[in-house]
């Protein structure tokens, strides 16, 4: 048997099959960062669950830590929580709901081994929802749904479920029903032995909820109508082909659906019970040659999220990377594959929002915070060893709004530059150069407008160097592929070429479809590409 630094093959794999690593989804406003909350306070990692709009008493929810959450009630940053539960380890990826951050919540998808897709009880499937779960299919990524909010008025819950079948063609399972219509939560129907959970509340929520569990007739009993609505409609899913089938789960052709509140933690250990039960653990990744590395080989990472500011008393920077294969070992030093330079790894971290605590030991799962990480980038592999690896890189979105940045105080203008450097690297923004404007007014590119907010909010904050933004009209943006053809984009008004400052790539920005169009009738031979998602 050989051996992985000082422990052996079998104790690497043993560890990464504890692991579950998964990410909550969902539309803005679903509840997910009090849901991260709730599964925390159900694992006693903390002893009081927070709410993003609290009530009077009820502190904040720890996941969200830039004061920008705090003030508007959003997630804006990408939590990464690890905590044991049972046997278990888990890791759960808190990513924004906000559309204009998709950019940060497809690499945060790119970490995990499923997923828990967050439902409003009174909306449904919403917009972002649904281009989240485009992009889990795409990756093949397992689904659970758990349908938030019941404690409030909403839809029915077969029309729910309809939902799911019809617009995204998921077929719902439930492991768990509501035993009273939305707005009116008794408790749940378990699916899988037929009793009844009840739930009792605790002062706003911030406590575990109190269960109870009875037997159907006793249940009967003391619920009437809505038992037997509950029965009724929990047998007619089962007869349209919704009894639960785990394969069907792990193809992602299928979802386990469960019922809760998240803010009054109605339904939330179940919730973790069955993630823990039912989530698939680590799987060897592909390497950019589509060579699947064992689990149980030399170390490898790579890294999906860099973020500056947590600790505002040193402001260092911090990399997430999820751990691939192999065992971390805190001061071991690796090579960084896209530098092929050494990188130490004294100080490594775990990260629950602004709590730190020192992190010895990682297997496959497992998310590690590397701290001072200025030389790492998204998208960079980290392993132990040779041969070297490298994991594909992470795609950037088409941006869509694009802003001319310039210090309002030129006497800080290296704190600026610095500023935007360092909001590049993380993602925050994409950051394009031309020639036109030099170095010192680079342009700004984002998905959505309010990414243009948080860069200037922490430049101002982080780097005391206040900004000024112009707008600028493009709202089309392509991959310029022959970089002898920037004269002819930019001899048109109403387009130019940048190039985007993290990988070199040259983008040509158009005013609308219209100019590109004509351009294109005009010189047929102009090699452009659409930027996606994911790939460019």
């Amino acid at each position: 048997m050989t051996a992985v630094g000082q422990r052996s093959v079998v104790d690497v794999v043993g560890e990464a099959g504890r692991r579950r690593t998964f990410a909550v989804i969902s539309h803005p406003d679903a509840g997910k960062s009090t849901l991260t909350e709730a599964l925390a306070l159900h694992a006693r990692v903390i002893s009081e669950a927070g709410a993003v709009h609290g009530k009077a008493g009820r502190r904040g929810v720890v996941s969200d830590w830039l004061a920008m959450e705090q003030a508007r009630g959003i997630s804006i940053t990408s939590a990464a929580l690890q905590f044991g539960y049972g046997d278990a380890v888990v890791n759960l990826l808190d990513t924004p709901g906000h559309a204009d951050f998709s950019e940060d919540t497809y690499r945060v998808l790119s970490a995990v081994d499923s997923a828990v897709m967050l439902l409003d009880a009174a909306k449904g499937l919403e917009p972002q929802t649904l281009k989240l779960f485009d992009v889990c299919r795409d990756r093949d990524i397992p689904v659970l749904t758990f349908v938030n909010k019941w404690d409030r008025p909403g839809l029915e819950a077969l029309e729910l479920c309809d939902e799911l079948v019809e617009r995204i063609g998921l077929q719902p399972m439930p492991l768990t029903w509501p035993v009273g219509e939305a707005g009116r939560f008794r408790g749940v129907l378990d699916c899988l032995d037929g009793s009844f959970v009840r739930f009792s509340r605790t002062a706003g929520g911030a406590t575990a909820a109190g269960e109870e569990r009875l037997d159907p007739a006793s249940a009967l009993a003391e619920e009437g109508e809505d038992w037997v609505r509950a029965t009724e409609e929990t047998e007619l899913l089962a007869a349209s082909g919704g009894r639960f089938d785990p394969s069907r789960f792990f193809a992602a052709t299928a979802t386990p659906v469960l019922f809760g509140s998240a803010v009054l933690n109605f339904g939330v250990r179940r919730l973790l019970d069955v993630l823990v039960e039912l989530a698939p653990p680590p799987t060897p990744r592909s390497d950019v040659e589509g060579r699947a590395r064992p689990l149980d080989a030399p170390f490898s990472a790579f890294v999906f999220k860099v973020q500056t500011g947590m600790d505002p008393a040193h402001r260092d920077q911090v990399a997430f990377a999820r751990v691939c294969s192999g065992v971390f070992e805190r001061g071991m030093v690796v090579t960084n594959a896209t530098t092929g330079r050494p990188f130490a790894t004294k100080y490594a971290q775990q990260v629950l929002g602004q709590q730190r605590s020192t992190l010895d030991t990682a297997y496959p799962g497992d998310v590690i915070g590397l701290v001072n990480a200025n030389a790492l980038r998204v998208g960079d592999t980290l392993h132990a060893g040779k041969p070297a690896v490298r994991y594909p890189g992470l795609p950037s979105f088409a941006p869509a709004h694009f802003a001319v940045a310039r210090p309002a105080d030129l006497g800080r203008a290296k704190q600026f530059r610095k500023g935007i450097d360092q909001l590049g690297s993380e993602g925050v923004v994409q950051v394009l150069r031309s020639d036109r404007r030099g170095d010192a007014a680079p342009v700004l590119a984002a998905v959505g407008p309010m990414q243009f907010e948080v860069a200037a909010h922490r430049l101002e904050t982080e780097f005391n160097a206040p900004v000024a933004l112009e707008r600028l009209p493009y709202s089309v943006v392509r991959r310029l592929d022959d970089p002898a053809q920037r004269a002819l984009v930019e001899s048109r008004r109403g387009s130019e070429v940048l190039t985007r400052a993290v990988d070199g790539t040259d983008l040509a920005l158009f005013v609308d479809q219209h100019t590109l169009g004509v351009l294109r009738r005009l010189h047929p031979e102009l090699a452009v590409s659409a930027l996606v998602a994911g790939a460019e």
